[in-house]
Order: C-alpha cells, then sequence, then structure tokens
C-alpha cells in the first residue's frame, strides 16, 4: 500500500513535535513518495527560505538511492567524484547530507523518505526518525 498522505501529514507532526522538545532551530519537514514526489511539506514560522528545499533534496537522495542521507554522506566522502556527478545529473536536487531516512511499511517496504532541515544534521534526522515511529511506520 503507497504512503498515504494522512500517514505523511502524521510523520510531519510528529517531527516537528520532536524539534520542538529539543528546542533546535526551527525546521522544514518534507515527505516524499517511493518516486520522490512530494506528499507533504510544511515550514515552521522562521525557518530560512533555503530549508524546504535543502530538506527536499535529503529526502529526494534517500529515496532515490534506498539508503538514509547519513549512509550517503558517507558514501559521498569515499567517492566524490560519483556523487558530484548524481548531483549534476539530478539537477541539483540530490543532497547526500544527514537529515533524511527512509520510511518503510512493516514488511520493509519502501514507502518514501522524510527529510528535515533547520538543525544539525542529527537533530534534523532526530527529528524525522520520531515522526515516522509516530506515524506507525519504520525508517531506514
Amino acid at each position: 500500500m503507497p504512503l498515504t498522505l494522512a500517514q505523511a501529514n502524521a510523520i510531519i507532526a510528529g517531527a516537528l513535535a520532536k524539534a520542538r522538545a529539543m528546542r533546535i532551530k526551527p525546521l522544514a519537514v518534507v515527505v516524499l513518495d517511493e518516486s520522490g514526489h512530494v506528499k507533504s511539506a510544511q515550514r515552521e514560522d522562521g525557518a530560512s527560505m533555503f530549508r524546504v528545499d535543502i530538506a527536499s533534496g535529503k529526502a529526494w537522495a534517500a529515496v532515490g538511492m534506498g539508503v538514509s542521507s547519513r549512509t550517503l554522506l558517507g558514501r559521498a566522502k569515499e567517492n566524490p567524484q560519483f556523487f558530484g556527478a548524481l548531483a549534476a545529473t539530478a539537477q541539483g536536487k540530490f543532497l547526500p547530507q544527514t537529515g533524511a531516512v527512509l520510511i518503510k511499511d512493516a514488511s520493509g517496504a519502501v514507502l518514501g523518505a522524510a527529510g528535515a532541515s533547520g538543525g544539525t544534521g542529527d537533530e534534523d534526522e532526530a527529528a524525522c526518525i520520531a515522526g515516522v515511529e509516530a506515524a506507525g511506520l519504520t525508517h531506514g
């Protein structure tokens, strides 16, 4: 079953709740479906104009490569030319930076990805993980 709008909105609500509990800077959180299309996105008051684009790029990279953006960051450090080529091929939409996780169902099927931007990469990732879990799904 594909990711629903209700699930995507629950992920964002959970991520923003975690961000407020952590008292981090205002975030943007973007949820993409398994094909990299925006399912839902929100930018908190005070978040900079770049946040939605960055959160989208993190999530797009994760869903496109089938791993978390943290994993992609490690791979990019080991193979910068390839990841530079990926970013160019994706016309700038591919950001291998910590702050996005895959969204999976109970069987492990990838439903999409959630990305955040506004805090540190670790904070963004923690917010996404909390959001995915709040929606009753698993992350990867």
